[in-house]
């Protein structure tokens, strides 16, 4: 959507690997500034340092780009033809009346990474309120192995108007062929503002960029 690309905001990933009995046995986590530079360029900084401590589960390229693009996935025009939807009919879903939408995509190219699932539509700005799916395509050869989760994400409005991503969940086993692996994601979307010519973003030493 044109509109989230002009809003700051931090995005706080926070991803756990599990044992078969649920305990924690690693765990990853960064936070991200999406700000504006004097210049009014789009940009990301990390805030801080991340955490990693991951143990089996090894974050990939493709992993990362599901983060920035996937999860927080939206339905814009200019990626409408590169899907097939289906309607599956009616629900209300967080208190708003929906229609629920099968999306797949027509075909996938070698680099590219799409979203696969259902989204909940609000009837009265048909814009998106909750998506449940998984990244697309699977990465699976002798050499590679390379699977995703499913997960729900979830909007909420900002000025109200806008419908923006709130928070991702997902707690998923992936069946690798050395074992299956369990692993919980959060990702949370927070500090929504609207970037205009008047913004200062000031850049201190030691500080998260953007604050």
């Amino acid at each position: 959507m044109e509109a989230r690309s002009r809003y700051l905001y931090r995005q706080t990933v926070h991803i756990e690997e599990l044992s078969e009995r649920g305990a924690r046995v690693g765990e990853y986590r960064e936070v991200r500034e999406v700000i504006f530079l004097p210049n009014g360029e789009r940009t990301e900084r990390t805030a801080g340092k991340p955490v990693h401590t991951l143990v089996r589960l090894r974050l990939t390229e493709e992993d990362f780009q599901d983060i920035r693009d996937v999860q927080p996935f939206l339905f814009t025009p200019d990626r409408r033809w590169m899907y097939e939807t289906k309607a599956r009919g009616e629900e209300q879903m967080d208190g708003v009346d929906c229609w629920v939408l099968a999306v797949r995509p027509r075909q996938t190219f070698a680099g590219q990474r799409l979203f696969q699932g259902l989204l909940w539509v609000d009837k009265a700005d048909y814009s998106v309120v909750r998506s449940e799916g998984v990244a697309v395509p699977q990465i699976l050869s002798t050499r590679q192995e390379n699977l995703f989760p499913r997960f729900t994400t979830v909007r909420v409005k900002v000025d109200g108007k806008f419908r923006f991503p709130a928070y991702t969940f997902s707690d998923d086993t992936l069946p690798f062929r050395t074992g299956p692996l369990r692993q919980r994601m959060t990702i949370r979307y927070e500090g929504y503002r609207r970037f205009s010519a008047e913004s200062t973003v000031t850049f201190e030493e030691g500080q998260p960029e953007g604050r």
